[in-house]
């Protein structure tokens, strides 16, 4: 049976993560998070003391790291920084990272190349509309502000402010960049079936999105 692509989109706090690695599992897929190579990018650039808008540095620094992204590690270079890119200061580097077209074209050769065989689960903002345009199902979950809100501010994976207000108006900041940058901008590809998780349980949002791949295995 063929291995699908499976890309799923949306902005922070929609429950991608959990949703992608549930599928990913069901179907003993490989679970790749786009977003923590851009993380491990800007990690290793304040760790370097390179500006985030030096955006030829950061494309030479984006080429010559080893960056390894596996269900329970990420780690650059050889270092573990599975926990250290879950922060506020990196969820910013990450968004301005994110914002370079040459870093960019970088880490999706990249993820492109991990999906040559099939038989993944890949999240992010962009996947769907440029990383795996060809995807064999496209997902896009969203979710309300205040919703998003309350799930970061209880994930114990991210460390940052506890106050709700505060997770908001990041998680608005973050939006903002990603859909209003140039280079691939975050948007519901438009062949993607979108699915809002607010007051939705986990395991039903999974369970509909299995029903989709099913289908798509029985008309194969």
């Amino acid at each position: 049976m063929r291995k699908l692509i499976i890309a799923i989109d949306g902005p922070s706090g929609v429950g991608k993560g959990t949703v992608a690695r549930a599928i990913a599992a069901e179907l003993g897929y490989r679970h790749v998070d786009s977003g923590a190579m851009y993380r491990a990018v800007g990690w290793k650039a304040l760790q370097l003391g390179v500006r985030l808008d030096q955006e030829d540095t950061l494309s030479g620094l984006a080429t010559d790291s080893t960056i390894e992204i596996s269900a329970t590690l990420v780690a650059i270079d050889g270092t573990d920084i599975t926990r250290a890119i879950r922060t506020p200061e990196i969820d910013k580097a990450a968004a301005a990272v994110a914002r370079l077209p040459n870093v960019r074209a970088i880490l999706v050769g990249r993820q492109r190349r991990l999906g040559l065989d099939g038989g993944i689960v890949m999240e992010g903002r962009d996947i769907g509309t440029v990383v795996f345009p060809q995807a064999d199902l496209k997902l896009y979950l969203d979710a309300s502000v205040e919703e998003r809100a309350r799930r970061r501010a209880s994930d114990s994976a991210h460390s940052g402010p506890v106050a709700l207000a505060e997770v908001a108006t990041a998680l608005k900041a973050r939006d903002q960049s990603d859909s209003t940058r140039a280079a691939s901008p975050l948007y519901a590809a438009a062949d993607a079936v979108v699915i809002d998780t607010t007051g939705t349980p986990v395991a039903d949002v999974v369970a509909q999105v299995m029903a989709l791949v099913k289908t798509l295995l029985i008309a194969e």
